[in-house]
């Protein structure tokens, strides 16, 4: 399924839509509708349950999504948040320099400075995507943050936030303050970020407005214990930068052991694999659809030191795609608001000297990760199509269905009541036929359907009482009471975790 198509399907079922529709839509932005709102909070959920799951001195804030220009000068988004836009000399189209590249370059241009971008667009002789001349300019920056006035006159100026992260850096010193004072100390935040892309495209992939993900886990280079042992044979589907620049991009699966002793920090190992297992048992990714790609010291952000990619396979949009991230940003955050803000930003864990918190930054797309998960999960089964959604992640876990509308339909909005004061969501559907009904629980990829029928009803009948449990991918179905279905539903629809939770004091 390509992505007309399968934007086409999400659309129709009311998953997503262009923003201002009525008016044609605005490029890069889109409305969830409220399966796909669902949707986008189960995968948030999911994100929550296993990586803030990792400790007890992990912590979600809120921060507000409007920065002043102070702390993005400090942070060198002012100077460096950049991408080479090139623009036509004839219709005077603008376009992003990785874009108009792809085909050449198809891992993006990251790295490269704009005589050398230049040179390309030269060399494979590029025109304009919009008119066809051979008049493209030399790439300059472009910065793609949006800029706001604040207050009477524009008495300050401000930005919309570029990423969740530095929200996180700023929280530092107060999370410090009112937690344990103990290193290793993770703030997360999951919420919108903006960036002015020059040419937003791929629907999900590049927009202007998008959620993000992002714990920060603050920790003493000297010191960040991590239980390697239950992740050092795990194989990671890895792609080495320096064979990747050498033109061999295949995987080598490598064990989490091996990275460590091949150079590679053990706590970054660690979250690595812990990354690669949330894609494949909370996304519900393959493994083989799956890779960690390494970015190279040219094309890695200018605040990492090390970084890996974490790709899908998305076959609507032609291959490997990012939804995902570890970067380890060494002490640069911390350091540069420090001089910002002119305070002495490192702290005096028990048991130790003062240390400057270096951050290791788990980040997750989570509307690229939407799309992957619709595009590795919507597929057609005979006349049907099926979204092969994980249970945990579906927009509700179970439709309740009166076989005929007049003589079940009281009996069935009982038990969705029931399920309801056990916490479990659902919808009531009477329109159509059953079969139809099923279909449309089957598009959504919601994992259950209860049909409430004659048998439930009648007191003579063996059966009186139960009702029919029908699965989604199976379509097995089989009579249960209350409780089991209540347990069943309940069990699959729990979220995978990295570990047990802490038991509670």
């Amino acid at each position: 399924m390509n992505a007309e198509a399968l934007f086409a399907l999400l659309r129709r079922r009311g998953f997503l839509w262009p923003t201002a529709e009525l008016y044609g839509g605005s490029a890069g932005l889109y409305d969830y509708g409220p399966l796909g709102a669902a949707v986008k909070r189960r995968i948030e959920e999911a994100w929550t349950a296993w990586f803030v799951g990792l400790s007890d001195d992990y912590y979600l804030i809120e921060p507000p999504e409007i920065l002043p220009e102070s702390v993005l000068k400090a942070s060198g988004h002012v100077e460096n948040f950049t991408d080479p836009e090139v623009s036509c000399g004839r219709c005077h189209a603008v376009f992003r320099a990785d874009s108009v590249l792809e085909r050449w370059r198809p891992d993006g241009v990251d790295g490269l400075p704009p005589e050398a971008i230049g040179a390309l667009l030269a060399e494979h002789h590029v025109t304009c995507p919009s008119c066809g001349a051979a008049a493209l300019t030399v790439p300059r920056p472009f910065n793609l943050m949006f800029g706001l006035e604040l207050g009477v006159q524009g008495a300050e100026r401000g930005y919309l936030r570029p990423e969740t992260a530095q929200n996180s850096f700023l929280a530092f010193p107060r999370m410090w303050e009112i937690g344990r004072r103990a290193l290793p100390l993770g703030i997360g935040v999951i919420g919108r970020a903006y960036r002015n892309e020059i040419a937003p495209r791929q629907v999900l992939y590049r927009m202007r407005a998008f959620t993000q993900a992002e714990l920060q886990i603050f920790f003493d280079p000297a010191a960040f214990p991590v239980p390697l042992d239950d992740v050092a044979a795990t194989p990671l589907p890895v792609v080495r930068a320096e064979r990747r620049l050498a033109g061999d991009e295949r995987v080598t699966p490598t064990t989490a052991a091996a990275l460590v002793d091949g150079g590679l920090p053990a706590f970054y190992v660690y979250h690595l694999a812990q990354l690669c297992r949330f894609a494949t048992e909370s996304l519900g990714l393959p493994a083989d659809g799956i890779r960690l790609l390494e970015k190279s010291d040219a094309e890695r952000a200018f605040y990492n030191r090390i970084q890996f990619d974490l790709e899908a396979s998305v076959e609507s949009l032609g291959g490997f795609r990012e939804i995902g991230a570890l970067h380890y940003r060494g002490d640069y955050d911390l350091a540069r608001h420090a001089a910002g803000a002119k305070k002495d930003l490192s702290v005096a864990p028990a048991g130790g000297g003062r240390v400057l918190p270096h951050v290791l930054e788990v980040t997750l797309g989570i509307d690229r990760s939407f799309w992957a998960v619709a595009d590795r999960g919507l597929r057609t089964d005979g006349d049907r199509t099926v979204w092969g959604l994980p249970a945990f992640l579906a927009p509700f876990p179970v439709g309740v269905l009166p076989l005929l509308k007049k003589p079940h339909g009281d009996a069935a909005r009982g038990i969705l009541e029931a399920l309801r004061a056990e916490g479990i969501d659902g919808e009531y559907d009477d329109a159509a036929s059953i079969g139809r009904r099923y279909a449309r629980l089957d598009e959504a990829g919601v994992p259950f359907a209860v049909t409430v029928d004659g048998s439930t009803l009648d007191p003579a009948d063996p059966a009186h009482g139960t009702v029919t449990l029908r699965e989604r991918d199976s379509r097995a179905q089989r009579r249960v009471g209350v409780p089991e279905l209540v347990a069943t539903v309940r069990r699959a629809r729990r979220p995978p975790r990295a570990r047990p939770a802490a038991p509670v004091p």
